[in-house]
C-alpha cells in the first residue's frame, strides 16, 4: 500500500442515542432490531485522499413497529504526537525507561496505531476509564535500528450528557520486564478485564543463531538496551502479553510463554475463560487452540493445532477441523528454556531433500527460512522447546495445516456458537500446491480475502482419541463474507469490488445489534474502509473510509458503558495525499511529511 508518514488517528463513533435506547434497562420500548444504513464509496479528491469520515447512519425497529434513524458521529480522541497534559502520544521507551530520541532530542513518534482497549477499572472516580493503545510499529531511528514497540496507557474522561470521550492524560506503557514489546498488533479487553495484547514478529532462530551479530533481534535488543554488545535472543519474541492496570493507572506485565511462539494477530478467549483460538498472521501459518489449566489464568495450559480437512472448494467453501494435541506447559517453565535454549539444540536441519530423505528428516514449510522447505529433526528430549519455542515448525512437523495466508482478526458470537474470521488474502499456499511437504488446503485464489465462520462442539477428541477438556472446540469452517476480485481495475483503480470487503483484517463482534464490523488492510481498494455485517439479514454497509494509503486499525466493540455504545477505530498509516494537492486537513493543523 502507498505510505506516507503523517499523524495518523485513534478515534471513536459515537452511537450515543442507540448506546441509550440498548443499554437502558428501564426503557419502556423494546428493541427488535439494528440496522446499518450504509454510504457510498469517497467520490471526490478530498474523500478519497483527506478525510476519516462517514455518512453512515442507524435505523432502529421497535417491537411496536416504530423506527428511529441515528446518525453515526465520528471523534478524534488523539493523534499520535499530541502533547496530552504535557506528554506525547506515541512514543517508545527503552529498558531504563527513557523515551527513545533523535539526536536533536525529539521523540521518535509511531504512525501506526492499532488496537484499543477502553476499559472501567474499579476504584476509578465516575465516568472515568483507561484506555490501552497499540502501536504496530515505530520509525526505525537514526542509525538504522528497529525502535522498540509501543502501548500507550490514556486516561480518559466520559461527559455523561453526551458521552463525548475526552483523553486527559497518557503516558507509554514499560515493558522493560519482559524485553521490550515488538510490534503489538491486535488485540482484546479479556472477561477479567485485562488486556491480553499481541507479538506479530516472532523472529527466525535459525537465522539468527547463522548470524547473530546482524539478526534484527540483535539489532532490536542492541537499541532496546542501549547496549552496542548485544546478542539478541529470537525466543524473547513472539508471544502474547498481559497487561494489568490497577486504579492508580500502574500497569504490570506479562509474557505467556505457555500460549506458544509465533507471529500473533488476535486470540479470542471463550466464554468458559480458559479456552483461546489464535489468529495468527503469517504466511503460511497455522491455526492453533489453547486451553488454560484454570479459568481466567493463562499461565499454563495445553496447546493444540488443527488439522484442515476439506469438504468444499467452490463458491462456498468449507472444511472439517480435526486437532492434534502438541503439549502442555507453563509460563515458567518455557521461559527457562527460552533463556537457554537456541534453535540447534532443539532440531537438527537440512535444506538438502536427498539428506533429509536419506536421513529420516520431515520436511516443512513454515513461515521461517524464507518459507522455503526445510528438512527438520526434533533432537532427543527437546519436544517441549520444539512445540512452545518453534510452534509452527513443530505443528507441522507432527502433520498439522501450516497453510493458511494471514489469519487475522476473530471474534465469538456466543448465541449462535460462532466464531468470526478473517483471511486477509486467500492465496499462495491456500491454492494446490502438489509439490509442497502437505497440500490439505486446496481453494481458489481471492486475493480479496474474505470472513470464515467457524462452529464448534464440546468436547471433543483428538486424532489420537484423547479428550479436549473444552466445550468450545472448533469444529468447522466455511466461507461467509468473501470479496471479488476485478480483472480490470474500476476508473478509481479499485481492483476489488469496491461494493464488497477487501482484506479484512480486524474483526468484532456486538451481541446487542447482531452485527460483526470488518475494518480492512487492502492493497485491492483505493481506500480502505470499515464494515458492518448484520449476521442475521447477511447485510454489509459500509460505515467508515480511511484517507487513501491508510488501513482501518484497532476495532473494539463496547455495547454499554454507563449508557453509551461506541465503536473504537484508529487511522494507521492514512496517507493524506490530498494534502500535497493543496487541500485542507480534516482538521486544518495536520503537518503532513512526505518520508519517501
Amino acid at each position: 500500500m502507498k505510505k506516507f508518514i503523517v499523524p495518523a488517528l485513534v478515534a471513536s463513533f459515537v452511537l450515543s442515542s442507540v448506546g441509550s435506547v440498548l443499554a437502558a434497562p428501564h426503557d419502556p420500548q423494546k428493541i427488535k432490531s439494528v440496522d446499518f444504513i450504509g454510504m457510498d464509496a469517497p467520490k471526490t479528491d478530498q474523500e478519497k485522499n483527506n478525510l476519516m469520515y462517514s455518512k453512515a447512519s442507524v435505523e432502529v425497529t421497535y417491537v411496536d413497529g416504530s423506527k428511529k434513524t441515528l446518525p453515526l458521529s465520528y471523534e478524534t480522541l488523539f493523534r499520535p504526537g499530541d502533547v496530552i497534559n504535557g506528554k506525547t502520544a506515541g512514543i517508545t521507551m527503552n529498558a531504563n525507561g527513557e523515551i527513545m530520541t533523535k539526536a536533536d532530542g525529539t521523540p521518535y513518534v509511531s504512525t501506526a496505531p492499532d488496537m484499543n482497549s477502553l476499559m472501567k477499572v474499579p476504584g476509578l472516580q465516575e465516568n472515568t476509564y483507561y484506555m490501552i493503545s497499540h502501536y504496530e510499529s515505530m520509525p526505525k531511528n537514526e542509525n538504522g535500528l528497529e525502535n522498540p514497540g509501543t502501548m500507550s496507557l490514556s486516561t480518559v474522561k466520559m461527559d455523561p450528557a453526551t458521552g463525548r470521550l475526552t483523553v486527559v492524560d497518557i503516558k507509554p506503557i514499560d515493558f522493560s520486564a519482559v524485553h521490550g514489546i515488538w510490534k503489538p498488533c491486535a488485540g482484546l479487553l479479556t472477561p477479567w478485564n485485562t488486556h491480553l495484547g499481541s507479538e506479530e514478529t516472532d523472529p527466525d532462530a535459525r537465522a539468527h543463531e547463522a548470524n547473530p551479530s546482524k539478526s534484527s533481534v540483535t539489532n532490536y535488543m542492541k537499541n532496546y538496551y542501549n547496549d552496542p554488545t548485544m546478542i539478541g535472543n529470537p525466543y524473547y519474541y513472539g508471544h502474547v502479553p498481559e497487561v494489568m492496570v490497577k486504579a492508580n493507572g500502574d500497569a504490570s506485565v506479562v509474557k505467556h510463554y505457555s500460549m506458544g511462539r509465533m507471529a500473533f494477530e488476535r486470540v479470542k478467549v471463550m466464554p468458559d475463560n480458559r479456552t483461546v483460538i489464535y489468529g495468527v498472521d503469517s504466511n503460511p501459518g497455522g491455526f492453533f487452540m489453547y486451553v488454560a489449566d484454570k479459568a481466567q489464568d493463562l499461565s499454563a495450559g495445553t496447546l493444540y493445532a488443527a488439522k484442515w480437512i476439506q469438504t468444499s472448494a467452490d463458491n462456498e467453501v468449507s472444511a472439517n477441523l480435526e486437532w492434534i494435541k502438541l503439549g502442555h506447559a507453563s509460563d515458567a517453565e518455557i521461559q527457562q528454556l527460552a533463556e537457554t535454549k537456541k534453535f540447534s539444540d532443539i532440531f537438527d536441519v537440512t535444506d538438502d531433500p536427498i539428506k533429509g530423505k536419506a536421513e529420516g528428516y520431515t520436511p516443512v514449510k513454515t513461515p521461517a527460512n524464507g518459507k522455503k522447505v526445510e528438512w527438520l529433526k526434533m533432537k532427543s528430549g527437546m519436544e517441549k522447546a520444539a512445540v512452545f519455542l518453534e510452534t509452527h515448525r513443530y505443528a507441522a512437523y507432527v502433520g498439522s495445516t501450516v497453510e493458511f495466508n494471514k489469519m487475522e482478526g476473530l471474534d465469538f458470537n456466543e448465541k449462535d456458537n460462532k466464531a468470526y474470521l478473517a483471511i486477509s488474502y486467500q492465496e499462495n499456499t491456500m491454492l494446490a500446491e502438489p509439490t509442497a511437504p502437505a497440500d490439505d488446503i486446496q481453494l481458489q485464489k481471492i486475493s480479496a480475502g474474505g470472513v470464515y465462520e467457524l462452529s464448534f462442539q464440546p468436547n471433543r477428541k483428538t486424532q489420537d482419541g484423547e479428550k479436549i477438556d473444552s466445550h468450545y472446540v472448533p469444529v468447522s469452517m466455511a466461507g461467509l463474507v468473501m470479496g471479488e476480485d476485478m480483472a480490470t481495475p474500476d476508473a478509481d483503480g479499485n481492483r476489488a469490488n469496491v461494493d464488497k470487503i477487501a482484506n479484512p483484517d480486524n474483526l468484532v463482534y456486538s451481541p446487542k445489534m447482531r452485527t460483526l464490523f470488518i475494518a480492512e488492510d487492502s492493497d485491492k481498494h483505493e481506500n480502505c474502509y470499515t464494515w458492518a455485517y448484520n449476521v442475521d439479514t447477511k447485510k454489509l454497509s459500509r460505515i467508515l473510509s480511511i484517507p487513501g494509503g491508510g488501513e482501518s486499525t484497532g476495532l473494539q466493540m463496547i455495547d454499554n458503558l454507563d449508557g453509551f455504545t461506541y465503536l473504537m477505530n484508529s487511522s494507521q498509516n492514512p496517507g493524506y495525499v490530498g494534502y500535497f494537492a493543496g487541500f485542507p486537513s480534516l482538521d486544518g493543523d495536520i503537518k503532513a511529511k512526505n518520508d519517501k
